[in-house]
């Protein structure tokens, strides 16, 4: 088993098909089932065979030049030896940043949680300021919408400004310009209910939720009033950033919270949702939110899709997959796949099989089904496996039309 694609891929011919299938996949006359494979920075910095750029987690989280290095190395593994449903070889013109990239730390981080570096093969983490002294809650001020508290987001600027600064002075990679990256991820959020956890902890949070709601409502009021500043002020200052003219707030909206799988349906309802409310009622237009939820949380999709108008789920594992799509309905899209261990461990013809396990389940009823490595490929999968998932999918996803 390897992490390299053999040479020989006709890249013209996948990325042909490509298209074709995704704009088909749009009007819904698709013949077979997209399949997507998607893996964060970590896939680079945690696996030591691919990492030939000498930098870890903190060089990545602290220096401008790893951040843009390590980006632009691992969009090119992809775009070379991730086989799916994905145009690859390298691009015509430019290479894209396509964000500043913090991995899961950007809200904590932006609230005043610090970082904490482990290993330089480990994602960093923020730790709970909350934890130890949960009144001091009542003495903070609203953050600054941009900067937010503490110097996270000060950093995070000037190492985005440096950033701008290295491309524009003429950076190339593979003998092709790179294009700055134009904002930060903080026009969205991980979930009002998952930032709580972050700021007080997870095992104080959920007691807080009993024996002491007052405390627990006063911090989702906090956090939720200074998201939805955050996002605005960050997506304003986008806007001018590209000299666009100012947009109105309301309308496709993009959700996750992962935390939310621990919770059952009426602790979600009562203690969580009415905070979601208030960013869907600031962002959303109506018109139906995707959701990101990773996690057993499918015992909250049925009242997502009828509250929140929610018309694409982002799912993790364990997922029945076929049980989904009759409680939801053929219109709704969802993604899904093997778990994310099975894609790694195998073998291939575990893989094959649990694929057409799932393609046979029934959610393939109306076309809305996209497969994944549920939910986000994990570091050290080697390329053999990603295939048996690809042909998998081309092979068992055929629609009947």
């Amino acid at each position: 088993m390897s992490y390299y694609l053999s040479p020989g891929i006709d890249f013209d011919r996948h990325n042909d098909e490509v298209r074709k299938l995704w704009a088909a996949y749009e009007k819904n006359e698709h013949r077979r089932i997209p399949v997507a494979v998607n893996g964060s920075i970590r896939n680079l910095l945690s696996n030591p065979e691919l990492n030939s750029t000498g930098y870890g987690f903190r060089d990545f989280f602290t220096r401008p030049e790893a951040h843009i290095r390590c980006q632009l190395e691992y969009d090119h593994y992809c775009r070379h030896h991730l086989i799916c449903d994905r145009i690859m070889g390298n691009p015509e013109r430019e290479w894209q940043l396509l964000r500043m990239d913090f991995q899961n730390s950007f809200d904590q981080g932006w609230f005043g949680c610090p970082l904490t570096y482990f290993s330089p093969t480990d994602v960093p983490d923020t730790t709970e300021i909350l934890k130890e002294n949960p009144k001091q809650l009542y003495d903070w001020e609203d953050p600054d919408p941009f900067l937010g508290r503490g110097d996270f987001m000060k950093n995070a600027l000037e190492m985005y400004e440096r950033i701008r600064e290295i491309c524009r002075a003429g950076y190339e990679f593979q003998g092709l310009p790179v294009k700055p990256p134009t904002g930060f991820q903080h026009t969205g959020t991980d979930g009002v209910f998952s930032v709580a956890l972050k700021l007080r902890g997870t095992v104080e949070c959920m007691v807080d939720m009993y024996e002491n709601p007052e405390y627990f409502h006063a911090l989702m009021d906090y956090i939720t009033r200074n998201l939805i500043a955050r996002i605005k002020a960050h997506r304003e200052w986008n806007w001018d950033r590209q000299g666009i003219p100012l947009k109105a707030h309301r309308g496709a909206f993009f959700y996750a919270d992962d935390s939310i799988a621990m919770l059952s349906p009426a602790e979600f309802q009562q203690f969580v949702a009415p905070y979601l409310k208030r960013l869907y009622d600031e962002f959303s237009d109506g018109s139906g939110i995707g959701i990101h939820l990773c996690g057993n949380a499918t015992h909250h999709f049925q009242y997502l899709k009828e509250k929140f108008h929610a018309k694409s789920f982002d799912t993790g594992f364990p997922v029945d997959h076929g049980r989904l799509r009759r409680e939801l309905g053929p219109e709704i899209q969802i993604f899904g796949g093997p778990t994310i261990m099975l894609v790694k461990e195998g073998p291939p013809e575990e893989i094959d099989a649990e694929v057409r396990k799932i393609c046979e389940s029934g959610v393939l009823a109306g076309g809305r089904f996209v497969l994944i490595a549920a939910n986000n490929l994990a570091p050290c999968t080697p390329v053999e496996n990603i295939r048996a998932l690809y042909e998998a999918g081309k092979k068992y996803g055929v629609l009947k039309r």
